[in-house]
C-alpha cells in the first residue's frame, strides 16, 4: 500500500460515514424549514463539522475573524473544491450562491435547497441583478450570505480573477465583507491539489480521491472584516480589490508556483 493512499479499510469506512452523515443531515434539514434563524445557523455549523468529520478532514483556522457568527455579513472566499461549502459552514453558518449544476447532484443537491442555497446559471448575465437583489435582502435582514467570487473553481495553487457585480450587494445593504483564503494540505503538510474539483471532475471520482488521501488539512484565515461604510465613496470594483489581494496574498504565500518561480 502507498503511504500517500490510505488503506482500503479506511477508504470504505469514510463513505460508509458519509453515508450515514447524509441520512442523518437529510433528516435535520427537513427539521429546520421555518424555525429561528440560530437552531438554522446551529444546523448548518452541525452540517458542516459532520461532512468534515465523516471524510477524516481536519480544518487549522490560522487567524479567526474578530465578529465570529455576526449576522448579515458577506462573507467571500477562494473556491478549490466541495469541500470549501463544508469548511465554510462549519465556522460560519451562511446560505451559499453555488452553480446551477450542483442543484441537480444527488442528495446534496437537495440539501443545499433546503439549507437555503440560491442556484444561478453562471454563463447567464441575466442572474445577475436578481441574485443581486436577493443577496441585499438576505443581508438586511441579518442573514449570512457566501460566495465564491471567481465562479468556478481553481486547483487550489493559485487564485482565478473575482468578479465584481456581487460585492454590490454589500454596499446596498450596508454590510459588511468577511473575506477567507483556503488552503489544501496533504497528511505531510505539503500543499495538494487532490481535493479540486477543477476541470472535468466529477462528484463521485473527487469523493474517491478524497477518501483515498492518508489525510486532509484545511488551512483557513480570515481578513479584517471590511465594511463600505468605512471608506465613503468606494465601489464595488474597489471592495472587490481588497478582498482578492488579501486571498491572493495567503494563498500564493506558499504555493507551489511562487517556490518555482523564485527557483
Amino acid at each position: 500500500m502507498s503511504a500517500n493512499k490510505a488503506p482500503l479499510r479506511l477508504r470504505f469506512l469514510r463513505l460508509a460515514r458519509m453515508a450515514a452523515w447524509l441520512f442523518a443531515t437529510g433528516c435535520d434539514l427537513r427539521k429546520i424549514d421555518g424555525d429561528s434563524p440560530q437552531e438554522r445557523d446551529q444546523a448548518i455549523i452541525k452540517l458542516g463539522s459532520g461532512a468534515l468529520k465523516a471524510l477524516g478532514i481536519k480544518l487549522d483556522v490560522a487567524t479567526p475573524p474578530e465578529h465570529f457568527h455576526v449576522s448579515g455579513t458577506l462573507v467571500v472566499a477562494n473556491h478549490v473544491s466541495w469541500l470549501d461549502i463544508f469548511a465554510l459552514s462549519a465556522l460560519y453558518p451562511s446560505s451559499f450562491i453555488a452553480k446551477q449544476e450542483i442543484s441537480r447532484w444527488p442528495v446534496l443537491g437537495k440539501m443545499g435547497r433546503n439549507a437555503g442555497t440560491v442556484f444561478i446559471n453562471r454563463n447567464s448575465r441575466k442572474d445577475i441583478e436578481p441574485i443581486k437583489k436577493a443577496v441585499t435582502a438576505a443581508l438586511q435582514q441579518g442573514q449570512n450570505v457566501s460566495f465564491f467570487p471567481e465562479a468556478r473553481t481553481s486547483n487550489g495553487e493559485a487564485v482565478l480573477p473575482f468578479k465584481a457585480a456581487l460585492y454590490q450587494a454589500a454596499i446596498d445593504s450596508g454590510s459588511a465583507i468577511q473575506s477567507i483564503a483556503l488552503r489544501y494540505y496533504d497528511h505531510q503538510g505539503r500543499r495538494t491539489t487532490a481535493p479540486s474539483y477543477a476541470g472535468s471532475m466529477n462528484l463521485f471520482r473527487s469523493l474517491w480521491r478524497i477518501v483515498s488521501m492518508p489525510e486532509i488539512h484545511v488551512r483557513v484565515d480570515f481578513a479584517k472584516p471590511l465594511n463600505p461604510q468605512d471608506y465613503p465613496g468606494i465601489d464595488r470594483y474597489m471592495l472587490k480589490e481588497q478582498s482578492e489581494q488579501f486571498v491572493r496574498s495567503k494563498v500564493m504565500e506558499d504555493s507551489p508556483l511562487t517556490a518555482d518561480a523564485a527557483a
